[in-house]
Parts: C-alpha cells; sequence; structure tokens
C-alpha cells in the first residue's frame, strides 16, 4: 500500500491531480484507490490537498495516516504537510516556489520548476501536468500511458493535448533527473 498526499494551494489543479492519478491507477493500471481532498474555507489561494491511498489488494482504509510520497506546490502547503511525510519518504516540490528545510532522516527529495516549464508551454494553469509527468517519472507508481488515458474528461477537452504535452515535458524531465541520479 502506498500512501500519497498532493498539495498546493487552491487553484494550483492539486484536487485534479488525485483524481487524475487515482483514475489511471485503478482503471488503466490495475490498482485499488482511494482519494480524499481537503482545502481551507478560503479555497482558492490557501493550502489545499488531495489524498491518495494505492494499494494491490481492495483499500480498506481510505484515509492516509504517513504519507510515502508528498508532492508541494506551494511554501505554505510544504510547511503543512511536510511533517507528516514518513522518514524515508520521497518529497517532491515545485522547485521555483517551494524552498525545503535540510531533509529529515532518509527523506528523497526531486525538484522541477513545474511553473516555469507550463509558462514556457504558454499557459502557467498546466503546472499540475507538468508535475503529474515529473511524479509519474521519478515515484514510477504508474505508468504513463496510464495517466495520459486519464485526462479525457477531467482536463478540458480543448484543451486535451495541452495537457499531454505538459504532462510529457514533466515525465521527461523526471527521467533525466533520475539519469542524473544515476551518474553520480
Amino acid at each position: 500500500m502506498t500512501e500519497i498526499r498532493f498539495s498546493g494551494f487552491g487553484g494550483q489543479g492539486i484536487i485534479r491531480c488525485g483524481l487524475i492519478a487515482g483514475k489511471a491507477l485503478a482503471l488503466f493500471d490495475n490498482k485499488h484507490t482511494t482519494m480524499t481532498q481537503s482545502f481551507g474555507p478560503e479555497a482558492r489561494g490557501s493550502a489545499c490537498s488531495s489524498q491518495l491511498v494505492v494499494s494491490e489488494d481492495r483499500v480498506l482504509y481510505p484515509y492516509i495516516t504517513k504519507p510515502e510520497i508528498l508532492v508541494s506546490m506551494s511554501q505554505e502547503a510544504y510547511e503543512k504537510y511536510e511533517p507528516e511525510l514518513r522518514e524515508d519518504g520521497i518529497l517532491i516540490i515545485d522547485k521555483d516556489l517551494v524552498n525545503t528545510k535540510p531533509p529529515r532522516g532518509k527523506i528523497k527529495t526531486y525538484a522541477v520548476p513545474s511553473t516555469r516549464f507550463a509558462e514556457e508551454l504558454g499557459n502557467r494553469i498546466i503546472a499540475n501536468l507538468v508535475m503529474m509527468g515529473f511524479f509519474t517519472a521519478v515515484t514510477k507508481i504508474g505508468t504513463p500511458e496510464a495517466m495520459k488515458k486519464a485526462l479525457p474528461g477531467l482536463v478540458p477537452e480543448r484543451f486535451l493535448d495541452l495537457n499531454i504535452k505538459a504532462f510529457d515535458k514533466g515525465y521527461e524531465y523526471g527521467l533525466h533527473v533520475l539519469d542524473e541520479e544515476k551518474s553520480h
């Protein structure tokens, strides 16, 4: 069983990240998933998160307790949720929006300029899809094909191609980061 928390501020598509990953893993990668979400009363602009429990078997408890993977796309979300990350977990951040403290335990940190990449592709609103591509590459929790198959119905139809381009950009960057890591 793997517990994942996607976090950032309202309006970044954080809930959608959980929906995409959950749909992809359940429908196209033969896993069992449950998703819960939380956001403050301010919603847009304040820390929000979506939590995903992924398992080979039926998920008996839908809430996360100690996530193995934390994706943070804002400083506030990082500060709020990082203390809950397991000591041997994976932390994935938007490197332009999050400044991390020295890592605790054996936490492995991966950073991607997802918002900058999204702006280069023409729309910062797709930063979450750049992050999803990067997340898929570095965690290997699901296949890139499954993640992309999950997009129709979860992203606006007219932006589907742009979202796939954003996903691919993040995925390729993630593979590059893993290659760099291997060579050191």
